[in-house]
């Protein structure tokens, strides 16, 4: 496992724990994340990435997908400045990487420099445990949605970060998150 650096902020505080939620579609990241963020009162990231596509008026290219991974990259650099202990994301860069990966065969180089370099001090991955629920722009589920669940396993394990495995159903589900996220970081609620 690599080695993190704690980044101290000019003024000498300490930056926020940042816990990021990722997983494959339909698995309640934005639900989860948006329960955290109130249950600890943080900030909080929203899916970057479903808003984006949501405004376009075309079905997204790869230079929509750049984009989204250059906002995102942003997103962490914001985090890193906020005066809070703890902040949260829904989804972030390893998404995007494999989307990219798994879409158009591309493999930015300074994307794997960004995720490597990320001081995440946690990452809960969400699993598919529970339903598939289409809407407008999700395009995976059934079997395809299980195998992209252990490609971003894999990756996060790859880059050697923290992680958990969120199950569970509904309050179930919140609460296996809010206990893996305080044992993992010794939070006190």
């Amino acid at each position: 496992m690599e080695k993190r650096i704690i980044i101290v902020m000019n003024n000498g505080i300490r930056r926020p724990k940042i816990v990021v939620l990722t997983g494959a579609e339909s698995t309640g990241k934005s639900v989860l994340s948006d329960a955290l963020a109130r249950h600890y009162n943080a900030p909080w990231f929203p899916e970057f990435a479903r808003d984006f596509v949501l405004k376009l008026d075309h079905h997204y290219y790869m230079d929509d997908v750049i984009s989204i991974a250059r906002m995102q990259r942003a997103q962490m650099q914001a985090a890193l400045n906020l005066k809070a202990d703890i902040v949260f994301f829904d989804t972030w860069l390893i998404i995007t990487q494999i989307w990219l990966k798994v879409l158009y065969n591309a493999e930015p180089t300074w994307i794997p420099k960004i995720i490597r370099s990320a001081p995440i001090d946690l990452i809960l991955l969400c699993d598919t445990d529970i339903p598939w629920e289409p809407d407008p722009i999700r395009e995976n589920g059934g079997e395809r949605r299980n195998q992209l669940s252990e490609i971003y396993k894999r990756t996060i394990e790859n880059y050697g970060f923290p992680c958990q495995l969120v199950q569970g159903k509904g309050d179930i589900r919140t609460k296996n998150a809010i206990d893996l996220t305080n044992h993992f970081l010794q939070l006190k609620t």
